[in-house]
């Protein structure tokens, strides 16, 4: 007996206010959604690769640099949740920048997160890629397997691969990315919480590289040595916070979609921090922040602080470790093809690409169009920067870094000015609606220019530079002069979602002033 066919949802007409685009709806619990949450951020995959160069910049106070990089963040998550219980719609910072703000701005709003998810994207695929190599030479004792990662031409088609497999998941369905996620968050959850609980056994038994008595000024900011030094170390600290908002772009598809984005957004953040604040405690007491052989601050293991220290810590499992990575990785691949898939759809939805953007798969419910495409685009934004740039992850988390502060700190803005005329109608709407977002995006605002300005310099970052300019900056601004480009042309060729006709500016009254 077949199985009986599920009826595609009606997409609602465009007519300059929010519709739906025939998304599968009510298939994501609060549960579920901070799951996938979880995997978008990647704890392991991130942390290892940040803790390493954050500890160089800022020596111990690492948990101090965690908190305040989580400060700018959860109070964009509060102006996320304020715009998310107002406007729920998939295209989340495109659409309500839109609002806001108007097309152009929000065209570039959603331009920078599509941006900042290929980065990560590409980036992802080459950490699992790397971490496959180091996991399969920790397994055979064949310490050459994991050389074979440094092969572009291997790299690059293994990278394919797993491209390949994530978007075939996410093509699929959000039920099937749900059930995937449980698995492979749960089990790097536990072997992260047993590699840092066994690192602290360590340094207090006295049996560690460099044991470090665990000190509570480790939590203050104003101990770094230089304002340069502590902004360095934020934007590493924003970096591995980042992902937390894919939440918010399922909101379409979750349960009591008003308000299970937003908790879950904000329950998704306050475990990432603890989990952070536990593993930057553990490695500093277990190895020390110097430059010896296994301290975090030695240059050649800042790459991969995990895969180094994993087997003094955990010794014959340590090749958890690595398989923690590697799936944390893969995990992240699959579930972050859900935010640039819903941006471009919302896009195509609304007029501000081309139709087939906005195309819903009417087996999956998925915006499957959208979904390949974001592949592509990755796909080849990953082998051309393999071969362009010395250290493709180092370059890329920096670039990325400046993403993040742009469309965030856009969205940020766009929840103040969206709420202006409710600013005062409570305590709670001057905070939530006014203040939060307006400090959190300002700080954002800063690290942007800030990494502007520094990364014109050939050697931030790898040191790879383009006619004597930072690879980052050549990056940064070939990416936002890109989409610039892009939206000029589809203004000629879809004028009518810039002319506020598809999705229109809005500002809610006051209703102080309506009870009146």
């Amino acid at each position: 007996m077949s199985a009986p066919e599920r009826s595609v949802p009606a997409s609602d007409p465009v007519t300059g206010g929010l519709s739906r685009k025939g998304l599968s709806a009510g298939t994501v619990g609060l549960i579920g959604a901070v799951v996938i949450g979880i995997s978008c951020v990647a704890p392991a995959y991130t942390f290892t690769a940040a803790v390493g160069p954050t500890a160089s910049a800022v020596s111990t106070q690492v948990p101090a640099v965690i908190l305040v990089g989580f400060i700018p963040m959860l109070l964009v998550a509060f102006g996320y949740r304020e715009l998310n219980n107002r406007m729920p719609d998939s295209g989340t910072s495109f659409t309500w920048a839109t609002r806001a703000f108007g097309p152009w701005i929000g065209w570039m709003a959603g331009w920078g997160l599509i941006a900042a998810t290929i980065i990560v994207l590409s980036n992802l695929a080459g950490i699992a890629v790397d971490f496959l190599f180091l996991l399969l030479a920790q397994i055979t004792g064949n310490a050459g397997l994991a050389d074979i990662t440094g092969i572009p031409i291997v790299n690059v088609a293994v990278c394919l691969a797993f491209v390949a497999a994530a978007t075939f998941v996410s093509y699929r369905d959000v039920q099937t990315t749900q059930k995937l996620q449980y698995v492979l968050v749960g089990f790097q959850l536990i072997v992260l919480v047993l590699f840092a609980a066994v690192a602290i056994f360590h340094a207090v038994d006295g049996d560690a590289f460099d044991p470090t008595p665990f000190d509570g000024n480790w939590f203050n900011p104003f101990a770094v040595s230089s304002f340069s030094a502590f902004a360095a170390g934020l934007s590493l600290s924003i970096f591995i916070f980042w992902g937390w908002d894919v939440t918010l772009t399922m909101n379409e598809e979750t349960k009591d979609p008003d308000k299970t984005p937003g908790r879950a957004a904000t329950i998704t953040v306050v475990t990432i921090v603890l989990l952070y604040l536990m593993l930057g405690i553990a490695l500093i007491m277990f190895a020390g922040v110097g430059d010896g052989e296994l301290g975090l601050g030695n240059p050649d293991i800042q790459s991969n602080v995990f895969f180094y220290l994993s087997g003094p810590i955990l010794g014959p499992l340590a090749f958890l470790v690595s398989l923690a990575v590697l799936t944390s990785s893969a995990a992240s691949l699959q579930s972050t093809f859900v935010s640039p898939a819903r941006t471009l759809l919302a896009m195509g939805h609304y007029g501000a690409l081309p139709p087939a953007y906005g195309r819903v798969n009417p087996r999956f419910f998925t915006p499957g169009y959208a979904t390949l495409a974001s592949a592509i685009v990755t796909a080849v934004f990953y082998a051309v920067m393999r071969f362009l740039s010395k250290d493709v992850l180092q370059d890329t988390i920096l670039t990325l870094g400046m993403m993040i502060c742009f469309y965030y700190g856009l969205t940020a803005f766009a929840c103040v000015w969206y709420f202006r005329k409710q600013w005062f109608d409570s305590v709670r709407n001057v905070l939530f609606t006014f203040l939060f977002p307006l400090v959190g995006g300002a700080i954002l605002a800063v690290l942007f220019v800030t990494t502007l300005v520094d990364s014109m310099d050939p050697a931030y970052g790898s040191g790879t530079d383009v006619l004597g300019v930072g690879l980052v900056f050549v990056l940064g601004v070939v990416i936002i002069l890109l989409g610039i480009v892009i939206m000029i042309w589809q203004s000629i060729r879809r004028p009518a979602f810039f002319r506020g006709e598809t999705l229109s500016l809005d500002a809610p009254p006051s209703l102080r002033r309506a009870r009146r």
